[in-house]
């Protein structure tokens, strides 16, 4: 075969990856009605019920605690976790439920931290996220805060800020000073655009992750998921012993 036959020889088809492999979804927002995810009861079984055919052993979902915006409290979402394990009994899942949250960087996060509020998951892990479009402040008293208390961080999403597109050596830093990076799947499907994309693929390439995670709001993400399984990043991930093994 010539040069232009090596040029365009076509890429091998992949198997869809299988998501059971990875066990656990630690991101995602099933709880009914209490931020911007499942709606209703019906849109969180059915959810449900598609975590459960594509593999998943267990959902940590997480809902969103953000002071203006979803001021949830472990009470709230407990609550809402109790519901919807009676309902998944009800019609008859076997997925595992468990919940904790995502805790967005305001001004009532430090006070929680202290009082030692938090909902973690697995050893003490707790999913923290940031404004998208502006660089937070005192993110170095934060994660003393949390380590002090005893606590285990998890940034979400990482790949989605749009301050630190292009380069990864904050979460290289990050990492070697005991904080997780969390990848959303869909990342790679292009959900949120080529960029974060290839963002995210950076943190593949490099192996600077620790979970994956749906972030799941609503079925089509899980549907969108679903019909990215041959994407390769996909089965790279597959290669590195990601912390959803253990939680």
């Amino acid at each position: 075969m010539g040069l232009f036959g090596n040029i365009f020889k076509k890429k091998p088809i992949l198997p869809p990856f299988d998501l059971g492999r990875l066990k656990v979804d630690m991101h995602s927002h099933l709880i009914p009605g209490i931020d911007d995810g499942a709606q209703d009861m019906d849109q969180s079984i059915a959810m449900l019920a598609k975590f459960q055919s594509l593999g998943y052993k267990k959902v940590i979902t997480t809902p969103h605690i953000m002071t203006d915006s979803f001021p949830n409290t472990s009470e709230t979402i407990l609550s809402g976790l109790n519901s919807l394990r009676k309902e998944a009994k009800k019609v008859g899942l076997t997925i595992e439920i468990e919940a904790a949250a995502e805790y967005y960087f305001d001004e009532t996060l430090m006070p929680k931290i202290a009082n030692k509020e938090l909902l973690t998951f697995g050893d003490n892990y707790v999913l923290v996220e940031f404004a998208f479009h502006s660089p937070p402040q005192f993110l170095d008293q934060l994660f003393f805060e949390l380590k002090s208390n005893g606590y285990r961080p998890v940034i979400a999403h990482f790949e989605r800020y749009i301050y630190y597109l292009g380069k990864i050596e904050q979460a290289v830093e990050w990492r070697k000073n005991g904080i997780n990076i969390q990848l959303n799947l869909n990342s790679l499907s292009g959900q949120y655009g080529p960029d974060i994309k290839k963002q995210a693929e950076r943190l593949i390439d490099a192996g600077e992750f620790d979970f994956v995670g749906t972030d799941c709001h609503r079925i089509e993400h899980l549907m969108l998921l679903e019909d990215s399984l041959r994407n390769p990043y996909l089965h790279k991930i597959g290669d590195y012993l990601v912390k959803n093994l253990i939680i």
